[in-house]
């Protein structure tokens, strides 16, 4: 993949997941403030626990960081698949989200 087609695919995902906070804050009662930085996106959640999502455009990869630690991304041609363990961002995203707001949230791929 190209470094253009890479940070097209990284504003895509980010895009989506502020998509997914948008519709959170919509359906539910739950509050994440959504903050973007270039291609750094941090969720905050009401008990002021942080996610934080960013690119590493060196290595190709998205990176995810949450209270129980640290989650790296290969592009598998149609998901961010863990580099360790196989699971996809958005499933691991939702576990820990759900977990740090309290309450079940769903982040889905919409890539």
């Amino acid at each position: 993949m190209t470094d253009s087609e890479f940070h097209t695919l990284v504003n895509t995902t980010l895009d989506a997941i502020e998509d997914a906070c948008e519709a959170i804050l919509q359906s539910t009662e739950t509050d994440i403030d959504s903050a973007r930085n270039g291609e750094v996106l941090t969720l905050t959640f009401e008990n002021g626990s942080k996610i934080i999502i960013n690119s590493q455009a060196p290595l190709q990869q998205m990176w995810l960081a949450t209270r129980l630690g640290g989650y790296h991304y290969a592009w598998s041609g149609s998901a961010w698949i863990d580099t360790r363990d196989g699971t996809e961002l958005f499933s691991t995203l939702s576990q820990h989200a759900s977990t740090q707001a309290n309450t079940s949230l769903m982040f889905k791929n919409k890539i």
